[in-house]
């Protein structure tokens, strides 16, 4: 039954003020979901959260949020305005609720263009911004947008969450993207990939001076590089991806490539933990979604929690 499922744990973790961590699943163009399961499942206990990709870099995968909730993993429910006008993306919102989906992340969508179908048609019949504020009146007032403001009998009460990119603040830099994303009622956001522990020091500076940290939650993007080749493509092809120089040199000099990524993404993880105004980080590794547990463990950024936040 819908009332046995609790409402968002991650909402509660990071209310808690604790370091918090989420990691990403990418589904896969599969009817068998046992691989998916056999993966999160690893994590229980040990991420926050479970990104679930929307279609990641515009190629088809499993739709596969529910198929976590089912086995006890929390997932966030990746949603783009890419594939769905404003009805289809209504519906999934009220239907995942319902599946006892309580996360979830609004995001434009890669263009088809870069997928393995370049002559779909995108869709974007909503931008991201308005995604937010129809997840928002559907939480808050329990009715659809538009002309019919229809009532929801269930409101979908979604812990809301946005895409956002870490700048390099320069003087009289606002946080204008995060501010209107709070003004949409956004609850947290997570980021691209920052590598850069001075970037990540002035930009938490600059958003604390601002207020945000007090009213959003924001989770910073990292993972294991398996290699300099890996992180000069990164940098190179991932919009807002911030990868300095020195973590290229010392992945290009290592013995050991994979096992030095492994070691700069724990030494990240532990440096970010004190950083004030940052809440915690989002573990993504494309192919390499097996090292997430261990860094997770190794990082020790989960000691000393309250037991009662599991």
């Amino acid at each position: 039954m819908i009332d046995a499922i609790p409402e968002s744990r991650l909402k509660k973790v990071l209310a808690a003020g604790v370091f918090t961590v989420t990691a990403e699943a990418v589904p896969p163009l599969s009817g068998d979901v046992s691989p998916l399961i056999g993966e999160t499942s690893r994590l229980k206990g040990f991420a926050d959260a479970v990104n679930v990709t929307d279609g990641a870099g515009a190629c088809v995968q499993m739709a596969a949020s529910a198929f976590l909730v089912r086995e006890g993993i929390e997932p966030v429910l990746q949603l783009t305005c890419r594939d769905r006008n404003r009805l289809a993306l209504q519906a999934d919102l009220v239907g995942a609720w319902a599946l006892g989906v309580r996360n979830i992340l609004c995001l434009r969508g890669d263009n088809p263009t870069a997928g393995d179908q370049p002559n779909s048609r995108p869709i974007f019949d909503l931008d991201t911004q308005a995604l937010l504020a129809t997840a928002t009146r559907m939480r808050e007032e329990g009715k659809l947008p538009g002309p019919s403001s229809r009532d929801i009998d269930e409101a979908p009460r979604y812990f809301i969450g946005a895409a956002d990119m870490p700048v390099d603040p320069e003087s009289g830099w606002k946080p204008e993207t995060l501010s209107r994303k709070i003004g949409a009622c956004a609850d947290f956001v997570q980021t691209q990939f920052c590598f850069d522990i001075g970037i990540m020091e002035r930009y938490a500076d600059c958003l604390r001076d601002e207020g945000i940290t007090e009213r959003l939650s924001v989770l910073i993007g990292l993972g294991p590089i398996p290699s300099a080749e890996s992180a000069r493509w990164m940098r190179d092809n991932l919009s807002g991806a911030k990868i300095p120089d020195a973590l290229v040199d010392r992945l290009e000099g290592a013995d050991d490539p994979r096992v030095e990524g492994r070691r700069i993404c724990i030494e990240l993880m532990q440096q970010m933990r004190e950083i004030d105004g940052i809440s915690g980080d989002h573990l993504m590794a494309p192919r390499q979604r097996e090292e997430i547990l261990g860094i997770i463990k190794d990082s020790g950024v989960l000691s000393g929690r309250d037991t009662s936040l599991g």
